[in-house]
């Protein structure tokens, strides 16, 4: 009874009239500029981004499965038979000649990730709502988190205007509603609008932009998609035509928008066409309650407050400004936490086509920056670091898709170019299934990404504790760990079963021989990392499932002889096999480190010496890099205990940035709407950001809670509740000068856990 009658009071008040919440609220008080100011709306499917304009509105549409390229054959026919010659080079240290060789010889067939096949995500297309307010005042526009709604107040031409906008995941739409506090004050026209590869009609009273995208293959069909708009009023009149829906002197007007692709359903258009149908006689109201209550299902799981900040009410890109010069905000931490969660939630819902890709489901381009795809090597994998920890395992269900729809394509590629069993993927993938090499030998031909995958799979099961996932998953987690099985090789030197060849993604070394930069290499620490985890995990997947004993004797064996850890000269953690020299000491990756986080194989009551190398290789790397970057360098620290290094990093991850062109190498940030800066966009660090506030607060091993680990000086008092922790726990904590008050652990056997 309570929440009907709360949102019906919140109709009554603008929202933007309220004092803005310093942990939920993200806003404005001018329209947006440029994307990266724009409000992000989401419902794992349909994504828009809300620029607020009260004259010339502009809402830039995305569908998560947008996509142009097609299924396509890029493994390199007979590239198995070069194997041989280059691992030969590799194990006499003849590195130069390897990578040659691998270029040649061992990449994708095609230009790869540069071709019309392989594709890229793209923005649908822009809505827009042209409306005679070219003098308006008193603005604000407010994303709240707490209700995943944004709304915009302002004053023009005697009248009082509100809107408010939302994606709602139960009906497929996205809502925006125009009101006024007279009648007769709404006047404008609303049309969609696309500049490639679309056409508009209308079909009764629905404005239609549809069309199809390139496949890159001339024989093959692309993406068909479709959009539609929809428009009711009260009061006033609505009218439709070629040009648009024209709206006249309404007191109120709902748009309504939903759209739909070819690619997992051959009847989107009829879907489009009955979702609009379904919501439509709902009306707004209607739509919001059952929006905010499907919404905080996932949301409320987790609450963290951390102490206000003198510059906390202030609009959030000024926070950012002020923290960057020396204000100490500790709540702007909690207000990316709940941004990141927001975000996670809003493009990865449990029954999502596809997982959140580089930038989430939000664009604006048709060639997205990195084509928006899903990199293996770090960014989709730190995508889903807070999904386990921060209460959202069923956000994750869409990686977990991805990954077993990439095992039949794996195969094969297993097969061209190892000759093997099993399934790999190397550091690029699409909604198609790649998982060739990539098109460079210097990055390309990583071979553990999709066993990285895998750790997540198996993270699944490690929080909830689900034997019935487990059991669904095991035949993916068993094809990996296959492969590996079957194409370790012995180096020369020791005998260690090693990778070859591979990268330190995206990492290179001067070799001794040639004095060249090189990057391919036998054997780097990442690799073994993983290695020996998907191992473990089948193993332990294997027992807990009573099956495949001869294939888990044979995992067993083969563990005791992966190549160890090692310590360098520098007294840091060795990345390759031999101590090379790095060619960039700062280098963005800190790929080796993959044992210390998101592993756990590396720990400072475990292996202290080997933690100590890992702080070692950390002081060298230095702190200053990317977004991403910033936040997994978070999380490292976390692991490490030390508190204010991590939230040295996160401010420096909440560094404002206002230039929107593609300069990775200028160092990272966050835009005014929270957005991760690469720049450009790039929504991982968003993630990380999120997993390495969870990490500071509580860490788990099976039947070990970490209580406030890496807690810095400035979070000297706070709360959080709703963490979960290995084991299918939910741990609740509250402290007070830097001091655990009081705290709960709850879950069946939660009696067994250790707390400390």
């Amino acid at each position: 009874m309570f929440l009907p009658i709360l949102i019906t009071a919140i109709g009554l008040v603008p929202q933007t009239m309220r004092t803005p919440n310093p942990f939920t609220d993200v806003w404005s008080d001018r329209p947006a500029s440029n994307f990266m100011e724009s409000s992000v709306l989401g419902n794992g499917r349909l994504g828009a981004m809300i620029f607020g304009a009260p004259d010339n509105e502009r809402v830039v549409l995305n569908e998560s499965t947008m996509w142009s390229g097609s299924r396509q054959d890029a493994d390199l026919p007979d590239a198995y038979k070069a194997l041989p010659s280059i691992q030969k080079l590799l194990a006499d240290g003849d590195n130069a000649k390897a990578q040659d060789l691998v270029q040649q010889s061992f990449v994708c067939k095609g230009p790869g990730s540069g071709g019309a096949a392989y594709g890229s995500y793209q923005t649908f297309g822009d809505l827009i709502v042209g409306a005679p307010h070219e003098e308006f005042s008193d603005y604000r526009r407010v994303l709240d988190l707490d209700r995943a709604v944004t709304t915009i107040d302002y004053r023009a031409g005697g009248y009082r205007y509100e809107r408010q906008a939302f994606a709602s995941a139960p009906k497929n739409v996205f809502v925006y509603h125009f009101s006024t506090d007279k009648p007769s004050g709404l006047t404008f026209t609303a049309f969609l609008q696309r500049k490639e590869s679309a056409t508009t009609r209308v079909e009764q009273n629905d404005f239609i932009l549809e069309g199809r995208l390139d496949s890159g293959q001339a024989d093959v069909d692309g993406v068909k998609f479709q959009g539609r708009l929809h428009v009711i009023v009260k009061g006033g009149s609505v009218s439709t035509d070629e040009h648009g829906i024209h709206v006249t002197g309404a007191h109120e007007a709902t748009l309504f928008f939903t759209a739909g692709t070819s690619m997992f359903d051959r009847d989107y258009a009829v879907e489009t066409r009955q979702r609009l149908a379904k919501a439509v006689p709902i009306g707004f109201d209607s739509l919001l309650r059952e929006h905010i209550r499907d919404y905080q299902k996932f949301f409320h799981r987790v609450r963290l407050r951390l102490p206000v900040g003198q510059s906390a009410d202030v609009p959030t890109a000024e926070r950012l400004i002020a923290t960057s010069k020396g204000a100490d905000d500790p709540s702007l931490a909690a207000l990316y936490f709940n941004f990141g969660r927001y975000l996670l939630i809003s493009s990865s819902r449990p029954d999502s086509p596809l997982p959140a890709n580089l930038q989430g489901i939000w664009a604006e381009e048709f060639s997205t920056p990195w084509n928006g795809d899903f990199h293996l090597d770090i960014n989709v994998q730190m995508n889903y670091w807070p999904a386990e920890t921060t209460n959202l395992s069923d956000c994750a269900m869409p990686l977990v898709r991805l990954v077993q729809r990439m095992v039949p394509s794996g195969a094969r590629t297993a097969r061209a170019y190892y000759d093997a069993s099993g399934w790999l993927a190397h550091p690029i993938t699409n909604p198609w299934g790649y998982t060739s090499p990539g098109e460079g030998a210097t990055w390309g031909s990583t071979p553990a990404c999709g066993a990285w995958l895998c750790e997540h799979l198996w993270n699944h099961y490690s929080f909830t504790r689900d034997r019935s996932y487990l059991s669904s998953v095991y035949p993916t987690l068993r094809g990996a760990a296959e492969f590996f099985s079957e194409t370790l090789i012995e180096e020369p030197t020791h005998g260690w079963l090693v990778t070859s060849p591979s990268n330190s993604p995206e990492n290179a070394y001067y070799d001794p021989k040639t004095k060249r930069v090189l990057s391919v290499c036998m054997g780097p620490t990442m690799d073994m990392e993983i290695v020996r985890e998907l191992f473990t995990n089948v193993v332990a997947a294997s027992e807990i499932l009573g099956e495949d004993a001869q294939f888990r004797h044979r995992l067993t064996d083969q563990l005791k002889r992966l190549a160890p850890f090692q310590v360098g000269s520098h007294g840091q953690l060795q990345e390759w096999l031999q101590d090379y020299e790095e060619a960039e000491i700062h280098h963005r990756h800190t790929s080796h480190l993959y044992a210390l986080y998101p592993s756990d194989q590396i720990s400072l009551d475990a292996t202290p010496e080997l933690a100590e190398a890992v702080r070692i290789s950390l002081e060298r790397r230095g702190d200053d890099s990317v977004g991403w970057t910033y936040a997994w360098r978070s999380c490292l620290w976390a692991r490490l205990h030390d508190g204010d290094h991590c939230w040295k990093l996160l401010k420096a991850l909440f560094t404002p940035v206002t230039d929107t062109s593609m300069r990775y190498d200028s160092g990272g940030g966050t835009y005014a709407n929270l957005f991760n800066a690469g720049p450009p966009f790039q929504i991982d660090a968003n993630f990380g950001g999120v997993a390495a506030i969870a990490e500071m607060l509580v860490q788990s091993r099976p039947g070990k809670v970490l209580l406030l680990p890496a807690l810095p000086k400035a979070w000297s008092a706070g709360s959080v509740t709703g963490l979960k922790v290995r084991g299918g726990f939910t741990v609740d904590v509250e402290w007070k000068e830097g001091k655990v008050l009081r705290y709960k652990v709850t879950g069946a056997g939660s009696e067994q856990v250790k707390v400390e």
